[in-house]
């Protein structure tokens, strides 16, 4: 791939998808668009992109971004902020909407559904303390390919094996010849929709929520595309919602729209 190439594919995949590419990841980039240059009929990268740049084929560009973007996630990652979620935050966000008895949840970036599956099982496991009350998790993704996979619900056995404990497995899944589905009633509290976490929400008709999980994404983004996104969360973020970032995120020196919450790890509040 010669520097224009490379070029014109690292400003593609900034624009659209808010990745940050460098001459190292030369790499990555080779084994992930790699198979697909040869699925179109091309066998270098370099001449796929080439070919791509002079077309701009809209199917192939986004399939670039699907390649290109990190899905690696499982079960109840990190676990804490699913345990805080049914401890806490849940309690809290009940008080605070008692009048309405609706409590929006959104799982951003959500890969292949592991995350939006653990937070309904984690609602699940409240019970009878959510009766009369109407829960709606909505999941979101830039890739087709993986929200198909996460609306399917059909998990290996390596993959159940990573964060799933085997009570929950028995409990929400049913086994198949090739590994796990998830049960209907799980799958039925999740919206799954596709979204681009460079687009604003508000425009876009996202809703409000009262607890937003984006976690584990924002470390692929420079910091004025962390600054883009924390604005956008920011305006579909009830008054007493909560953030919940991965272990190695934080607003801290990038967003004034939120604040770090006291005692609190990863969980941040709206600024007041």
């Amino acid at each position: 791939m010669n520097n224009v190439e490379f070029d014109y594919l690292k400003q593609v995949l900034y624009d659209r998808a808010g990745l940050v590419v460098t001459p190292e990841k030369g790499y990555l980039i080779e084994s992930r668009l790699g198979p697909l240059a040869r699925r179109s009929g091309i066998e270098s990268v370099g001449s796929f992109i080439g070919e791509i740049r002079r077309t701009r084929n809209e199917v192939l560009l986004k399939q670039i971004i699907d390649a290109m973007t990190t899905n690696e996630t499982l079960f109840f990652r990190d676990a804490w902020p699913f345990e805080r979620l049914s401890k806490s935050l849940m309690p809290d966000v009940m008080e605070k909407a008692k009048t309405s008895r609706r409590i929006r949840i959104w799982s951003a970036a959500c890969s292949s559904g592991q995350e939006p599956y653990s937070l309904a099982m984690t609602l699940a496991e409240m019970g009878p303390a959510l009766n009369g009350w109407q829960v709606e998790i909505v999941a979101t993704d830039i890739s087709d390919g993986m929200l198909a996979r996460a609306e399917a619900g059909r998990y290996s056995l390596f993959e159940v094996s990573r964060g799933l404990p085997d009570y929950m497995l028995r409990k929400y899944f049913v086994p198949e010849s090739d590994g796990w589905r998830v049960k209907d009633e799980l799958r039925q509290m999740i919206d799954f929709r596709n979204y681009n976490l460079l687009d604003d929400p508000y425009t876009s008709g996202m809703g409000s929520f009262d607890v937003i999980f984006c976690r584990n994404v924002l470390i692929y983004f420079d910091e004025a595309t962390r600054k883009r996104v924390f604005t956008g969360l920011s305006k579909v973020m009830r008054p007493w919602g909560y953030l919940c970032l991965g272990g190695a995120e934080t607003v801290v020196g990038i967003s004034d729209a939120f604040r770090v919450l006291t005692g609190e790890r990863g969980l941040f509040g709206l600024a007041r």
